[in-house]
């Protein structure tokens, strides 16, 4: 077992799931442990495993008690279904290697900035004193990294975004922001999948689907893959469109 793994804390979460917390901070390598961790139990679960929800520097795993301790009672164990399933964790985290490496998925997302489709584009290119197009460059340039899914059905927090265009949350939220808005809040950057309230300052859109109800998975992106950023143009944006009608 590495030695990053020793201090790992176990937390229950309601009498259904716990948090494993592997880390402080927000950082690629503490994700990849968290990665790691996840895939394990996703190829190794454990009676009564329903699904791992990995986070910035932790995760939930969800358990069905009833199955845990049906499975305990049989083994003659005198513990909960929450002490079982910690033991479990612990018994899989001596086999994680989080330096093995892994299929990186890398996702293009297209998007056209600024004008309607990015209305404070404009906002973040003064709050840093420099121009729109060098916000655009700085925002395209290399690829990010998609830490977890949240506040919304497949909304992505990236990090790994140029910290030169690190951009506080506006002062009053957006009652709506459209589908596909892509927006920078602090050192993140993140794509709206659904029409939501929020106050992240939107400075493009893209023409794609984040999420799909119908589709399996129904989320475009997942915790682990990165994101390339691509500048198109408007004649662009309404051709992706036509193909999805």
């Amino acid at each position: 077992m590495s030695d990053c793994f020793t201090e790992t804390i176990m937390k229950p979460l309601g009498d259904s799931a716990l948090i494993v917390q592997l880390g402080e901070g927000i950082s690629p390598s503490i994700h990849q442990k968290v990665q790691a961790l996840s895939r394990l139990l996703n190829t190794h679960p454990f009676d009564g495993f329903i699904e791992s929800v990995p986070a910035f520097n932790n995760m939930t795993i969800h358990y069905n008690p009833a199955v845990v301790y049906r499975t305990q009672r049989n083994n003659y164990s005198p513990l909960t279904p929450f002490q079982v399933v910690c033991a479990k964790v612990n018994e899989l985290v001596q086999y994680v290697d989080e330096t093995q490496s892994m299929e990186t998925r890398v996702v293009e997302i297209p998007v056209l900035y600024g004008g309607e489709y990015g209305p404070d584009l404009d906002y973040v290119a003064s709050y840093h004193q420099i121009s729109a197009e060098e916000v655009i460059r700085l925002h395209t340039q290399g690829d990010c990294l998609v830490y977890m899914l949240g506040f919304a059905p497949g909304f992505p927090f990236v990090g790994g975004m140029d910290e030169r265009i690190a951009t506080p949350r506006r002062e009053t939220p957006r009652l709506a922001i459209a589908p596909g808005s892509v927006g920078i809040a602090g050192k993140q950057t993140g794509v709206y999948p659904v029409e939501t309230p929020g106050g992240w300052q939107i400075i493009g859109r893209t023409p794609l689907d984040l999420f799909r109800p119908d589709l399996t998975p129904p989320t475009l992106l997942q915790a682990g893959d990165k994101i390339k950023f691509v500048q198109i143009s408007p004649e662009e944006y309404q051709a992706y469109k036509e193909k999805k009608k």
